[in-house]
């Protein structure tokens, strides 16, 4: 199908961008990369008025470290954050979990904060981000904030960014040394997770330090298990400690049903995958 029509600008500036927003109000939408935006607008699921193409910002563009933590710019692709020594080194889990978004086309194209704008459940960036504790960092007509991943995902597709707002970074603390793996579930290969599992481990001994788990379309947002993690703390990194600690990891979640599983199904496959998740993390 082919979009309805609508007007373009592309700013120079984070407030020539904020300035825009305020102009049109609901009528905007803003694009970053375009690989969540494009197929709604395709299928006409949204009719802006306008579109504002952030993807020129400077500003908003590159990986960087600020302190104990690494800022990713709302501009930053999935391949920009895949190729930073930065994330490699201080983001295991993150680079493991960019890894199974799509296809290279559009991992060159989409970016990660344009993905937790978009919040989409079955998303792969989400997951990670709210288990590694990541702040989304949001400007507006007031200045700026910073929102805990915790207080970020709202509900399906929404998220605390507010009218005349945007995401323009994302800052996640630097998980030096953890272990970590993605266990992502498809029936076909670059297909949106059915279920996923991001898990990061960090061991002392062959004992299970620390850890932080997050789930993929386990619920209407991404989701973390902390009774998880505080379960698998103090455990030896083996296959029957860490299946005990991990088997109840469905609890409090609210997965969908639809043709490719129901929701009994999910929270089985749920609690196989959270145990295959944490033992690769853990290296055991």
């Amino acid at each position: 199908m082919i979009p309805p029509q609508f007007d373009y600008a592309a700013p120079a500036t984070v407030a020539e961008a904020l300035e825009l927003l305020a102009e049109h109000g609901d009528d905007a939408k803003v694009l970053s990369g375009g690989q969540s935006l494009l197929p709604v607008l395709r299928m006409r699921l949204n009719a802006p008025g306008i579109i504002v193409d952030i993807s020129r910002i400077e500003e908003l563009k590159g990986v960087t470290e600020v302190g104990d933590a690494i800022r990713i710019g709302a501009g930053a692709t999935y391949q920009d954050v895949l190729d930073s020594s930065l994330v490699q080194e201080h983001l295991a889990l993150l680079h493991t979990a960019l890894q199974e978004v799509a296809d290279e086309q559009i991992r060159h194209r989409g970016t990660v904060c344009g993905a937790l704008a978009h919040a989409d459940p079955a998303g792969d960036v989400g997951a990670p981000v709210l288990a590694l504790e990541g702040r989304m960092v949001i400007q507006g007509p007031d200045g700026e904030r910073t929102v805990d991943g915790a207080d970020f995902f709202v509900d399906l597709f929404e998220t605390a960014v507010g009218e005349g707002e945007l995401l323009t970074a994302v800052e996640i603390p630097k998980h030096t040394g953890w272990g970590a793996h993605y266990e992502k579930f498809v029936r076909v290969s670059h297909q949106w997770a059915i279920i996923g599992i991001a898990a990061a481990v960090r061991t002392e001994g062959g004992t299970i330090a620390e850890a932080r788990v997050g789930l993929t379309n386990m619920g209407a947002t991404p989701l973390r298990a902390r009774a998880v993690e505080e379960a698998l703390v103090g455990q030896e990194a083996t296959e029957e400690a860490v299946a005990q600690a991990c088997a109840q990891v469905a609890e409090g979640t609210d997965p969908p049903s639809d043709l490719n599983g129901q929701a009994d199904y999910r929270k089985h496959v749920a609690g196989v995958l959270t145990r295959r998740a944490v033992l690769a993390a853990a290296g055991a």
